[in-house]
């Protein structure tokens, strides 16, 4: 058995390279192999997105707090809020984040399949994220 005592991993900064704005990722799960679960609580300020990326596995969404939006690609933006869950399919192509007013936080659930649980790709354009 392990317990991770609140507080005990530090927060993180969601790098440039993977998100636009200010994000702030704390770990929740975070098992070595054989597990391949990784989780997180992530908070987005106003106007903060992902990048496009996809899941080997698939990933889940568990809005918390807040105000968001979420895409997959060829799909309209969708409103998310506290108690949506969002289930991305393996591989589907999506982004996440707030809207330019609200913050959202949403923990994040994903598996990595031999050893890596998500493929950033290309950042979400302004023209994309205001449509």
């Amino acid at each position: 058995m392990l317990i991770n005592r609140a507080g005990a991993q530090p927060s993180g900064k969601g790098p440039a390279d993977y998100f636009t704005g200010t994000v702030r990722i704390d770990p929740v799960i975070e098992t070595a192999e054989p597990a391949r679960v990784r989780a997180a609580t992530v908070t987005f300020e106003p106007g903060a997105r992902t990048a496009w990326h996809t899941h080997p596995l698939g990933q889940t969404l568990i809005v918390t707090a807040g105000f968001g939006w979420a895409q997959r690609e060829g799909g309209p933006v969708e409103e998310i809020r506290p108690g949506d869950i969002v289930w991305f399919a393996p591989g589907e192509k999506h982004w996440h984040g707030a809207t330019p007013t609200t913050a959202m936080t949403h923990i994040a659930i994903q598996e990595a399949l031999d050893g890596k649980a998500v493929e950033w790709m290309e950042q979400v354009g302004e023209e994309q994220y205001h449509r």
